[in-house]
């Protein structure tokens, strides 16, 4: 079979807004962020502070239909990890705004018996969660930063692939998601955010606000049912 050939069995459409979008998926990369367990299940940081969590569970049968045709397709997938080292020697230190902003590291200093349900490298609250378990071939990016992109190899892994699209999937999507997605557009990636594959940190329009950020300016949004639809005619 001739490379051309080869090439054209890997192109598919994705219906999505504000215009469909052609990708290959030899060329195609899932970024899979921060489905941790701190903040999806019953029990994690998330769970602990207050906040519902079950927009995040709600995702992550979706999540999972994407990496596993997506795996099947022949797509890079690519986790993306919130956390820290134990002895937070990454986290910015106390004179830094992540120290100010970030619940977690507060809580982390006023109670540390709490350290295995925030997302502290090798506790339970920082491990991907079983559900949407990394595989052999699959890569895992680990950051600090709300913008994946910040502080890490995600470019150079991204351009040892000769990664040209990405598909955006997990939580938050008006944070990390968002951040990541933009910082994507603005290096030469074309990025396509799941609108139901996502979820937000906060009220519903946290989530609209991010939706209509990423279609007006910054990529494409699609849906999971539209995109699977879209995957499986390659």
């Amino acid at each position: 079979m001739r490379r051309s050939e080869i090439n054209l069995t890997c192109n598919t459409t994705i219906d999505a807004l504000p215009d469909k979008i052609n990708i290959d998926s030899s060329k195609t990369a899932i970024l899979v962020i921060d489905m941790q367990n701190a903040f999806v299940k019953k029990g994690g940081y998330f769970d602990f502070i207050g906040l519902d969590i079950s927009t995040t569970e709600k995702i992550v049968g979706p999540c999972k239909e994407i990496i596993s045709l997506g795996r099947e397709k022949g797509m890079k997938v690519i986790y993306l990890q919130m956390g820290y080292s134990p002895d937070l020697s990454d986290s910015g230190g106390p004179s830094s705004p992540s120290f100010s902003k970030s619940r977690a590291l507060t809580l982390i200093n006023k109670k540390p018996e709490l350290r295995d349900k925030l997302y502290i490298y090798g506790t339970w609250g920082a491990d991907i969660i079983d559900d949407l378990r990394p595989q052999q071939g699959d890569v895992i990016v680990k950051k600090q930063k709300h913008d994946g992109f910040i502080g890490t190899n995600l470019d150079i892994v991204l351009r040892t692939y000769e990664i040209k699209h990405l598909l955006f999937i997990g939580t938050a999507t008006n944070i990390c998601v968002e951040s990541t997605l933009r910082h994507a557009f603005s290096l030469g990636y074309f990025p396509i955010l799941v609108s139901d594959a996502t979820s937000p940190m906060g009220p519903p329009f946290a989530q609209e606000a991010a939706i209509s950020n990423v279609q007006s300016t910054f990529g494409w949004v699609t849906t999971t049912e539209k995109l699977l639809s879209g995957i499986k005619e390659i």
